[in-house]
């Protein structure tokens, strides 16, 4: 590839190319970006920009940060904006959404922000950095998209930032955070608009934040803002709050976990521990080797949070935000342990062969070592392969309910008497002479067997012709019976006659 002229900003960091594709069945492109950044990136800056072979993050880049460089140079609005723009992005703070990428940034443009990027490795959150990105990113997409009443400021990765500050995402002082993010965002994003405003504007209102925040730097300087958006009294836009809808983006800036997300697994997609994962450790000063003792010992060193945790860091959210992701789905009721009593591995019963209307059926039992009943096979030899399929299942089903504690009983009652065909009489088992289906045979031989009941109604057998044609539905409808039909007027031959 030949040498690319880049801001400075991209100076000193190790590049790479990847082999990108927006899906597993796009053809590859050439992704130039930071070593670091890896192949999810890469693949996302693919799938941002469809339809080139090849991609340097630098370049396309700067390819929406020119015209809104030269616009802001002819507006007199911002001096440095297309470096600090390139700054942002390099040091993975932060992203545009995709249609600014593409320079078609109508449509609700927006920014996501990567809160874990501001903290350092001591620990210390620079929101003073995220306030100058906020006001940046507004400026930004006024430029791009001057006639938007709308943008959408978000922020991603929110699982990682929990993980380095060793807080589980299910805790009160995860819910805080997260609000405290997005007020201190919209406080700024206020302040930047109202300093955009021609004419009439908008209303600024503060929500109410937290009284506390893991991060009390956060929480200072999130109440400054809103006092200094609350002066300013109006803004040009009508909302600037929301979540993007765009994993390419979340993935061009690193995040393992979508907008405020959690994580549902400790393994990333390779089988190892996950960033947030490592994080969480080093949060807690454990090894990877005394992490895996303690789990040894019965200690959960990764306890994922349940659904209701999600629905309620949503629920917090939308109280601030007002264009939302879909709410997390109700958990689903916990699945019931049930008992079942395995059947010996050596077991008695019997096989029956009988014809049932001149079918033949094999039933075969299993027996537990008390002689109660445990298992059922049903062997059809003339059947289509539908039928059979459907009887072999219903054997299996039969079978798990009497190894889970249903009583034969409330099996002969079901399904005695069913009416199809083949019914008629049974021949090969004295104790049943007739059956008005092969279901009834089974359950009145395994009555006979098994529960010693000999004295279940005999079974009335009708024509088998077709459906609705049993002895009962012949019977008068009214005080007179319907005419018989007219028999059916044989067919007369054709002769040829020469």
């Amino acid at each position: 590839m030949a040498q690319i002229r880049t801001d400075k900003s991209w100076h000193g960091i190790k590049l790479a190319t990847f082999e990108a594709a927006a899906d597993p069945d796009a053809p590859f492109v050439l992704a130039t970006l930071p070593a670091a950044w890896g192949q999810r990136a890469a693949d996302g800056l693919a799938a941002i920009l469809p339809g080139k072979r090849m991609l340097h993050i630098a370049e396309a880049a700067e390819s929406w940060i020119a015209p809104l460089a030269a616009r802001a140079k002819a507006a007199g609005i911002e001096d440095g904006l297309a470096a600090r723009l390139h700054a942002m992005l390099a040091t993975h703070r932060a992203s545009p959404s995709a249609n600014v990428w593409r320079k078609r940034a109508a449509g609700q443009p927006g920014f996501v922000f990567n809160p874990a990027a501001y903290l350092d490795e001591a620990g210390v959150f620079d929101s003073v950095a995220l306030g100058r990105d906020v006001r940046l990113a507004v400026t930004a997409l006024t430029l791009a998209a001057p006639s938007e009443p709308r943008l959408r400021l978000g922020f991603t990765n929110f699982n990682l930032l929990l993980a380095r500050l060793g807080l589980a995402y299910d805790s009160a002082e995860a819910q805080d955070l997260a609000v405290m993010l997005a007020g201190f965002i919209g406080a700024e994003a206020d302040t930047a608009s109202a300093r955009m405003l021609n004419g009439a504007g908008h209303k600024i209102t503060t929500p109410k934040l937290p009284e506390t925040c893991p991060l009390p730097g956060l929480l200072a300087d999130a109440r400054a803002a809103q006092t200094e958006a609350a002066q300013a009294g109006a803004r040009r836009h009508e909302t600037l709050l929301g979540f993007l809808n765009e994993p390419e983006i979340e993935a061009l800036l690193g995040a393992a976990q979508v907008n405020f997300a959690p994580a549902l697994s400790a393994l990333d997609a390779d089988g190892k521990l996950a960033d947030w994962a490592l994080q969480s450790l080093a949060a807690r000063g454990l090894t990877a080797e005394g992490a895996l003792a303690r789990m040894v010992g019965g200690e959960e060193i990764f306890p994922l949070p349940r659904t209701a945790a999600h629905a309620a860091m949503h629920d917090a959210l939308a109280e601030l935000v007002p264009v939302m992701p879909a709410r997390p789905a109700a958990p689903l009721a916990p699945r019931h342990e049930s008992t079942r009593e395995t059947l010996p591995a050596r077991r008695s019963g019997y096989t029956q062969k009988v014809a049932v209307g001149g079918h033949k059926l094999f039933l075969s039992t299993g027996e537990y070592k008390d002689g109660r009943l445990g298992e059922i096979f049903i062997a059809l030899h003339k059947e289509g392969s539908a039928f059979r399929g459907l009887m072999d299942a219903f054997a299996i089903s039969v079978s798990i309910g009497l190894q889970h504690g249903v009583n034969l009983a409330d099996y002969v009652e079901a399904f005695t008497f069913t009416r199809f065909g083949p019914a008629g009489v049974v021949e090969g088992d004295p104790a049943v002479p007739a059956a008005t289906s092969m279901l009834d045979y089974v359950f009145r031989n395994l009555a006979v067997n098994y529960l010693g009941q000999t004295n279940l109604a005999q079974a009335s057998i009708d024509e088998a012709d077709s459906v609705g044609e049993g002895a009962a539905e012949r019977a008068p409808l009214l005080p007179l019976d319907l005419p018989a039909p007219a028999p059916r007027e044989r067919r007369r031959n054709l002769k040829l006659v020469s």
